[in-house]
């Protein structure tokens, strides 16, 4: 038997020694635990009340508010923002069951139904009603990615987020006095080609309905620009990027929009990985923009927002994110000073939104 062949039937002798269920396992179930130890701990609640400025609750007209207050209490949780609101009767049954039980601890933004968009006589009624609930005690709008994703108008055509039907709606907000927080399209490596150089390959073969391309239903930067194009055109409405308009992975991209448009902030929700891998370059753009940020975290999963609180707060190096699917990479704190954790925490959103109890937070 020669050298080789000795070493190849060592080789598969080792193999056969592996556990069959590690031979057979594929990339999207290899998911290692590092061996690095590095000083630092979870970081359970936040450091500060904060204000949760994105937030989903389809049922509040009904739901026992109790149970998320005992979770919000454990989080360090002033207050939550409700986006999902709804309209008319909804929203009403909503801010009766805040008022009747913890009137200082929950508001609501309204929604408004963009589908079938027509004429004058059509905007006139969105407006009416948009007024109507504002009066009902919404504090602010939120606007789905739906418009400029699957809207469409009365003709069956897209519905484009700058389409000039929909302009008094803009200037409304700004003459109540609520901003406006608009999730515009989703990330751009969604249109990108799925292969193996897209950062996001897992979500998308995971999650396939989420890939989009420049004809379905448009390319991802027109629709980007369409979000900007009403920011620029309605100075005097303050407007809330959801998920940091998608650019927390191009800080210095962003940093140039906010220079364009004074009237743009930004929410963190579902980005803090992004944030979380390049840790100086994120602080130098919290301090930079530290009135213009607001804390958010999107889907309701408590166990979740430790990672938030430790990225923001901390200076630990190398720690899990909690969704291999939105980053398999770890994070690193990025260590904010008290007076900006206090303005992301709580302080820009007492300022954005009309009507917060600020009794609830620290203002010294």
């Amino acid at each position: 038997m020669n050298k080789i062949t000795i070493m190849a039937t060592l080789g598969l002798a080792s193999l056969l020694l592996l556990p069959l269920q590690a031979q057979q396992m594929d990339f999207e179930a290899y998911n290692p635990k590092s061996t690095l130890v590095t000083p630092g701990n979870e970081v359970k609640r936040a450091k500060f009340p904060f204000i949760d400025v994105h937030s989903h609750q389809y049922r509040m007209p009904e739901q026992d508010l109790s149970e998320l207050i005992r979770a919000m209490d454990t989080l360090n949780e002033g207050i939550m923002v409700n986006l999902s609101g709804g309209s008319g009767e909804k929203l009403i049954g909503a801010i009766a069951n805040i008022e009747k039980n913890y009137p200082n601890r929950f508001v609501v933004f309204a929604n408004i139904d963009f589908e079938g968009a027509s004429d004058a006589a059509w905007t006139k009624r969105a407006v009416a009603q948009l007024e109507k609930d504002v009066k009902n005690g919404a504090r602010g709008l939120k606007v789905y990615k739906s418009l400029g994703l699957r809207n469409k108008d009365a003709q069956g055509n897209r519905l484009a987020i700058d389409d000039v039907r929909l302009d008094p709606i803009w200037a409304k907000c700004g003459e109540l006095g609520i901003p406006v927080l608009i999730h515009a399209a989703d990330p751009k490596p969604f249109w990108d080609d799925f292969d193996g150089d897209n950062e996001r390959w897992l979500e998308l073969k995971t999650h396939p309905r989420r890939k989009r391309s420049d004809t379905d239903p448009a390319p991802w930067q027109q629709i980007i620009d369409e979000q900007h194009h009403i920011f620029k055109k309605h100075p005097s409405t303050n407007f809330i990027a959801a998920h940091m308009g998608w650019y927390a992975n191009d800080l210095q991209k962003l940093s140039e929009l906010m220079d364009q448009m004074p009237n743009m902030h930004v929410g963190i929700s579902a980005v803090i990985a992004e944030l979380g891998r390049q840790p100086q370059n994120a602080h130098t753009f919290f301090v930079t923009y530290q009135d213009r940020i607001l804390f958010g975290k999107d889907s309701w999963k408590p166990e979740e927002f430790p990672t938030y609180f430790r990225v923001l707060e901390t200076n630990d190096e190398y720690f899990p994110y909690y969704k291999k699917y939105h980053a398999f990479w770890a994070m690193y704190g990025i260590g904010l000073p008290d007076e900006v954790l206090k303005k992301v925490y709580f302080k820009n959103a007492l300022r954005l939104i009309p009507g917060l109890d600020a009794s609830l937070f620290p203002m010294d």
